[in-house]
């Protein structure tokens, strides 16, 4: 049984975790959450997982969900607030997985915090990565603790990964579906609406991640992240167009083996690998064997996007170059 301290349970992976709680409720448990502002969610979640603590964005949210748990009859449970309640859960003694899920850079201190307790983490935050890849990483080495990434891109090459060595390794793909805009010309970009750009071709996420990636900043994003997640240089970490979304990433390795990692485009999957590994339970997220064939791989027109080479060069530069 694993318990779980969940950072950013409102949000969309927050959701999808707690999904595989319930699918799973003989492995995991929910300790603490980090909710933020929303709180009719964190009081309907509160109700229903009864976690030691919940953390709250400010402290009169804290209090009003303090106040409505007491109306409701519920006892046991702490409501705290800010970065310090953040944290509280991160470090929570009897938490044994933390899930990173907050949004930007306001769920770092708590990753950290968690990292330095000993803690493994499900890292879905990509920005923590970006902003302050060394520190982490090197912190996760010296306490031995995983950093398990949640990024279906990331997890995909985690998984590849398994099977060879480090220095086996020549280049990591990470694979695009190039969003909703992978066919539109260059110069109607300046019209695109927020409303079309949140309508992605294959994947249902948080309104924040579908722009980044109908902008394909996420991407440039992704390349920083896998540099340190994995150890790579900048050159080691390539990306290729692939629409259809089921191949997630590929590792090619020195002697021209290349392995792909090929799922359903469903983030409880990379999820569920993260909570569980080294194992892999059984689940429902399978592909249908007409959509497993790993096609539409093809080169992008990725460096004619400005956000994109603007975290390449990020990468490259490292420092403080990645936090701007």
């Amino acid at each position: 049984m694993k318990k779980l301290a969940l950072l950013g349970s409102t949000g969309s992976i927050g959701q999808s975790t707690l999904s595989i709680v319930e699918q799973f409720p003989e492995r995991y448990q929910v300790a603490a959450l980090a909710a933020g502002r929303n709180l009719d969610e964190a009081f309907a979640q509160a109700l229903r997982w009864r976690p030691r603590v919940v953390s709250m964005a400010t402290e009169e949210l804290a209090g009003e969900l303090a106040a409505r748990l007491r109306q409701a009859g519920v006892t046991g449970i702490e409501a705290v607030y800010g970065t310090e309640g953040t944290v509280a859960c991160s470090t929570l003694p009897e938490a044994d997985f933390v899930v990173s899920a907050i949004v930007g850079v306001a769920g770092l201190e708590a990753t950290h915090a968690a990292i330095l307790a000993g803690k493994p983490v499900g890292l879905a935050n990509k920005e923590c990565m970006v902003a302050a890849g060394e520190i982490l990483t090197r912190a996760a080495r010296e306490r031995n603790v995983p950093i398990l990434p949640i990024d279906s891109e990331h997890n995909a090459v985690h998984q590849c990964l398994r099977v060879g060595a480090h220095s086996e390794v020549k280049t990591i793909w990470l694979t695009a579906s190039g969003g909703p805009f992978r066919q539109l010309p260059l110069d109607q970009f300046a019209a695109i609406t927020p409303e079309r750009a949140l309508k992605h071709p294959t994947w249902v996420m948080g309104r924040r991640i579908t722009i980044d990636s109908a902008t394909m900043l996420n991407k440039g994003l992704e390349v920083i992240e896998a540099c340190r997640l994995f150890d790579v240089r900048p050159g080691q970490v390539r990306v290729t167009v692939h629409p259809q979304s089921t191949v997630h990433s590929l590792v090619e390795y020195v002697d021209g083996s290349i392995l792909a990692q090929i799922s359903v485009t469903d983030m409880r999957l990379p999820i569920l690998y993260a909570l569980a590994w080294p194992e892999r339970p059984a689940s429902d997220a399978h592909l249908r064997p007409g959509r497993a064939a790993p096609s539409g791989l093809r080169a992008s027109r990725l460096r004619a996007l400005s956000v994109f080479a603007v975290g390449i060069r990020g990468g490259r530069k490292g420092g403080a170059h990645c936090i701007a």
